[in-house]
């Protein structure tokens, strides 16, 4: 049983990744901005950038999809942005994480963050061309201000959104699949 988080910038390429990955695969698929309450919606679409308040009733209620997912042994994929640990800490362990920004000895759950990296102004020329989304393309300098690149301990692979989107679904699946250490912790 394997949980995959797909992080990264709005405009990295998430939900395309994580859809196109959970279709090939035949496992579950969830974007967590289907997640987000009006407020924050409205908010973002209103060009002001939430802040850990706003987020983090949303990230426990993704880490409790997570968590129903992993009690009935489901392969599941999320995007979500997680742009600082304590957003990805908060995925692994619920709300006890809020109190505590050390890693649990035992974390709650064993994820896979794939990090979809690259530079603002190929993300930025995304955004300008996408229509219909609430997050407005001048909140992305508040994104990368507020990126926290995942790193050690963490558990996680980063790949470059430069690449071409098969190419891109085809590591992170080599990456579950072929045994590498990032995700031995997986296997049971």
């Amino acid at each position: 049983m394997v949980l995959v988080v797909v992080i990264g910038v709005s405009g990295s390429g998430k939900t395309t990744v994580g859809s196109r990955l959970a279709a090939k695969l035949g496992w579950k698929f969830y974007d967590a901005d289907n997640y987000h309450p009006l407020e924050n919606k409205k908010k973002m679409a209103g060009g002001i950038p939430l802040n850990d308040e706003d987020r983090i009733p949303w990230l426990c209620t993704l880490h409790n999809i997570l968590r129903r997912e992993d009690s009935s042994r489901q392969d599941a994929i999320l995007a979500c942005s997680a742009l600082k640990k304590m957003y990805r800490h908060i995925l692994i362990n619920g709300a006890p994480a809020i109190e505590t920004e050390q890693p649990e000895e035992k974390p709650s759950l064993k994820i896979l963050f794939v990090h979809l990296d690259g530079p603002i102004d190929i993300i930025a020329g995304r955004l300008e061309k996408r229509r219909g989304h609430f997050m407005p393309p001048q909140l992305l300098k508040s994104q990368f201000d507020t990126l926290e690149p995942p790193s050690a301990p963490e558990n996680f692979i980063t790949v470059s959104l430069e690449k071409p989107l098969p190419e891109i679904v085809l590591e992170i699946e080599s990456t579950i699949f072929q045994g590498e250490a990032l995700v031995e912790s997986f296997s049971e």
